[in-house]
C-alpha cells in the first residue's frame, strides 16, 4: 500500500503510472517501466511550454505548479480569457484532481481486491471519455476537427505495432506538425489576409 500511495503522490500523471505498473506487472524490467512512464510523461513538457507564458509563474510557484500540470488542468487553463482566470482554472482543477486521485489511490490500495475488476463496471471507458470531454471544446473549427481525426487515426494505426505510450506521442506529433505547418503558412500571408 505504501508503494502505491507514494507512486501517486510523486508521479502524478495517471498514464505514466499505469505504464510503469503495467510493465512491472507483466514481468518487465524496472528500467523498461520507468522509460515507458517517461515516454508518456513527455507530453506534459509540451503542456508546460504552452502554459509557461500564460500562467506567468516563477521560482517555487512554477516548480509547485509543474506537479499538477496534467491534461485536465491544462485544458482548464487554456480556455480562459485572462491570466487570473487561467491560474484559477489551472490550480483549482490540478489541486482538486491531485487530492481526489491520491484519496482514491489509498482507497483502492486498501479495498482494491474487494472492488473487483473495473472493466466489469465499464470504468475502463472513463479515460477515453474524459479525454474526449477535454478535447471537445477545442474542436470549434474545421482545422481543429481535421487535426483531431488525423491524430486519432495515426494513434489507432500505431497501436498494434508500437509499445504502450508511443501511439499517444505519435498523435501529439501529428498535432504538432500540423500546428507548425499552419503557423508558417499563416505567417507567410500578408497582414490583411490573416
Amino acid at each position: 500500500m505504501a508503494q502505491t500511495c507514494a507512486l501517486s503522490l510523486l508521479m502524478f500523471t495517471g498514464a505514466s503510472q499505469f505504464a510503469l505498473v503495467g510493465v512491472l506487472a507483466a514481468g518487465g524490467a524496472p528500467l523498461s517501466g520507468a522509460l515507458a512512464a517517461l515516454l508518456l510523461g513527455t507530453r506534459n513538457t509540451l503542456y508546460g511550454l504552452r502554459l509557461a507564458r500564460l500562467l506567468s509563474y516563477a521560482g517555487w510557484r512554477r516548480a509547485a505548479a509543474s506537479h499538477v500540470l496534467i491534461d485536465e488542468s491544462t485544458a482548464m487553463a487554456v480556455n480562459r480569457t485572462s491570466t487570473a482566470a487561467a491560474r484559477t482554472g489551472f490550480l483549482t482543477t490540478g489541486v482538486t484532481i491531485f487530492v481526489l486521485w491520491n484519496v482514491a489511490t489509498a482507497v483502492g490500495a486498501v479495498a482494491g481486491t474487494a472492488i473487483g475488476d473495473p472493466r466489469d463496471y465499464g470504468l475502463d471507458a472513463a479515460v477515453g471519455a474524459a479525454f474526449l470531454a477535454l478535447l471537445w471544446p477545442r474542436l470549434h473549427s474545421a482545422l481543429h476537427r481535421w487535426v483531431a481525426v488525423a491524430a486519432a487515426a495515426v494513434a489507432l494505426g500505431a497501436v498494434p505495432f508500437t509499445a504502450a505510450g508511443v501511439p499517444v506521442l505519435a498523435a501529439a506529433g501529428v498535432a504538432l506538425l500540423i500546428g507548425l505547418l499552419t503557423h508558417f503558412r499563416v505567417a507567410d500571408l500578408p497582414v490583411e489576409d490573416r
